[in-house]
């Protein structure tokens, strides 16, 4: 298409818009859409403390809405309904975490113990591997090779039986003793940290409580206040179908994770691993995080057989069952129950998780699943970057 300004003919590329010629605006509006973006970003990384709580509360709001739009044609006003529910959720989380205090407590326990175990596996190792290197470099320059930039000539002090060489950092501290210097600070990090959690959780708590009670009312007058009448029903209409693929979703992963943490710990406890139903927990939560979560739960029951059965063969056995019965659950039964709707491609997914992890931590990724599946039926329903989405949807 040619455009006249003026008399003049302009070539399509210097077609203009309101003054701007075109490739440049679009250039600018790619260079705003970046900004925009690093600017959310960082608004979700410093403002975490913030947003972290609503989100979460938002996320818990849309998933029991319906229940308490339930309770309420049964004549049963919002806020009871909405005590009842919260009740009915947490009541059997907290006989949960009573039952399960005692053998975190233990493990708790054991840490130090473990740590120091580890720390001295590693001393052995390392001391047992230092002579050898260091008769390698002292047969080298007796047979006249070179000094690798003179970091090491005949003044340095050789092994003796009488003097073995324990191998250090650069700073001269063992490997043990890193070992030993990092698991104190997270456990440090962990005590620190739990005021913080507590005090999230209960901000948490609150926010759905009022979210329940006065969010759809404040909704719906939004809507109407805002909104155009032409629009208002395709925002209904999307609020109602994301709320109802959401619970959908965090219902069937929910069950699905549940069914794994009990047939996890069942296995475990006709195996004779200690404290299974704390490990079958462990694992069910574990799981709402998609490849990393199974990752950390791997790293966690090998931790706990060699805690039970030392560093044998045997040891590996906790870890053998999990990924037995993860192996099943993640190849056929959960493609299975979600079904297509709830395809992801598991790159996308993945970077998704490593992003919102280093966003939120532990929360980001527990959360990180359902944002994408809001953001991808909302996407949908209004019909816009649909290309996005078909990329989203992927499969290798």
């Amino acid at each position: 298409m040619i455009a006249e300004d003026g008399g003049k003919r302009l070539e399509p590329s210097q077609t203009t818009i309101d003054g701007i010629p075109t490739k440049r605006k679009s250039t600018l509006l790619v260079l705003l859409f970046w900004l925009l973006a690093l600017a959310l970003l960082y608004t979700l990384y410093f403002a975490k403390s913030l947003l972290m709580p609503l989100v979460v509360a938002l996320l818990f709001a849309l998933l029991l809405s319906p229940l308490v739009a339930i309770m309420k044609r049964l004549y049963i006003p919002r806020t009871l309904s909405a005590i009842l529910i919260i009740c009915a959720i947490g009541g059997p989380f907290t006989l949960l975490a009573i039952e399960l205090a005692e053998p975190a407590h233990k493990w708790a326990k054991q840490l130090p113990e473990l740590s120091e175990r580890l720390t001295d596996q590693l001393d052995d190792l390392t001391g047992t591997a230092a002579p050898v290197r260091v008769q390698a470099t002292a047969q080298q320059e007796d047979s006249g090779g070179f000094a690798f930039f003179g970091l090491f000539n005949k003044k340095e002090v050789k092994a003796t039986p009488s003097a073995p060489v324990q191998s250090s950092t650069g700073d001269g501290e063992s490997v043990g003793e890193r070992v030993k210097q990092g698991g104190m600070e997270l456990m440090v990090a962990i005590l620190a940290a739990t005021p913080v959690v507590i005090a999230q959780l209960i901000t948490c708590v609150i926010l759905i409580l009022f979210l329940l009670i006065f969010g759809p009312r404040l909704f719906n007058a939004y809507i109407y206040i805002f909104v155009t009448p032409d629009f208002r029903e395709q925002r209904l209409e999307l609020v109602g179908a994301i709320q109802h693929e959401l619970s959908r979703y965090i219902v069937t992963v929910s069950f699905i994770n549940a069914c794994l943490g009990l047939t996890t710990g069942l296995a475990l406890w006709l195996v004779g691993v200690e404290d299974a139903l704390l490990w079958g927990v462990l694992v069910g939560l574990l799981n709402f995080a998609p490849y990393v979560g199974p990752i950390f739960g791997m790293a966690m029951l090998c931790l706990a057989g060699l805690a039970q059965y030392g560093p044998v063969l045997l040891a590996a056995l906790p870890v053998m069952v999990y990924f037995s019965i993860n192996l099943i659950e993640a190849q056929f039964v959960t493609p299975l129950v979600l079904g297509r709707n709830m395809r992801l491609n598991p790159l996308i997914l993945i970077v998704w998780l490593f992003i919102w992890g280093w966003l939120w931590g532990a929360v980001g990724v527990l959360i990180a699943v359902p944002l994408l599946v809001c953001i991808k039926l909302a996407f949908s329903k209004l019909q816009i970057s649909e290309r996005w989405v078909r990329l989203i949807e992927t499969r290798a």
